[in-house]
């Protein structure tokens, strides 16, 4: 009787706690529908706006017209002006941010020591804390009038500066990422790698940097993305010259950049001028989800598996 008296004691907790895992696997899954909700949103909401451009413009035009222009009286539709300045500053961000990341992710990982990188790895990501507004400014104000001192024909918004501070912004990216990679590497490939002979430069080398491949490809990948869809930086420093040019010297217009514009005004709501920044952020949608699809294969495909 005491036994049955037990089990039917503990029957009304058996069902609460079936109950409360019902609700919380309930709660969580609304929140993940949310999220899914929320991106397609998102996805309808460009692609829509997007076909009503194309049925005014044709594909053709905005595929092959050599300037960007469609607040003008003769509209041009040229998106690879948008494209080759976002290009451009992406690659000179990408330029500071691959090599120094990836040489502090080493540093942290393999040569500092503990207590080092318990304060050096947290004052490093204090940088994606900064508002990319005073990154703006910060390249506008103090590094293109020193980089005026150095390279003549510099304008005052210029492609150069702005690329160079987007590459210190997303610096904590790739090094934070990296080193979180090359940490996870197990300590006993390095001890193999030693017993062989091999000098620790050449276990970083040989051993430690292909078995962290994956997770540092990663992490370039996120930082390309981060670079091509930053926005208040190249507002600011790069200035709003659309022109199809590859010269870091000159003023350009980003994708974001005409986004922002268009968006503080310059065209009526419902016109095809304000339809534009619909099939920018399309094409950069796409661009974003491309480079997203890549990291996804070479990660998948190049993962080291370790038992």
């Amino acid at each position: 009787m005491s036994k049955v008296g037990h089990s039917e004691r503990w029957k009304p907790k058996r069902s609460l706690s079936r109950w409360s895992e019902r609700a919380i696997k309930f709660i969580f899954g609304a929140f993940a529908l949310i999220s899914i909700a929320t991106t397609l949103g998102i996805i309808l909401s460009l692609v829509f706006e997007t076909i009503e451009f194309f049925q005014e413009v044709p594909i053709g035009r905005f595929l092959t017209d050599t300037e960007w222009t469609p607040l003008f009286a003769n509209p041009k539709y040229g998106i690879f002006v948008l494209i080759s300045a976002t290009f451009l500053t992406s690659v000179i961000a990408l330029l500071v941010a691959i090599p120094v990341g990836l040489m502090t992710a080493i540093y942290l990982s393999e040569h500092a020591s503990q207590q080092t990188r318990r304060y050096l790895k947290p004052a490093l990501e204090v940088l994606a804390g900064v508002p990319t507004v005073v990154y703006g400014y910060f390249a506008l104000l103090f590094v293109t009038p020193i980089l005026q001192i150095v390279i003549p024909g510099l304008e005052v918004f210029n492609a150069l500066s702005a690329g160079l501070i987007m590459g210190i912004a997303i610096l904590p990216t790739v090094a934070s990422l990296s080193e979180d990679a090359i940490y996870a590497v197990p300590q006993s490939l390095r001890q193999g790698a030693y017993a062989l002979g091999a000098t620790k430069q050449e276990t970083i080398q040989n051993v430690v940097l292909p078995a962290a491949l994956s997770g540092i490809v990663a992490s370039v990948i996120l930082a390309i993305a981060r670079a091509v869809g930053e926005t208040m930086i190249v507002t600011i420093a790069a200035g709003q010259n659309p022109r199809l040019t590859l010269d870091p010297r000159l003023s350009v217009q980003t994708m974001t950049a005409f986004i922002v514009q268009v968006s503080l005004g310059d065209a009526p709501t419902a016109s095809l001028e304000y339809k534009t920044i619909f099939a920018v952020g399309m094409t950069l949608f796409l661009i974003t989800l491309i480079l997203n699809m890549v990291s996804f294969w070479f990660v998948n495909r190049f993962r080291e598996k370790y038992d």
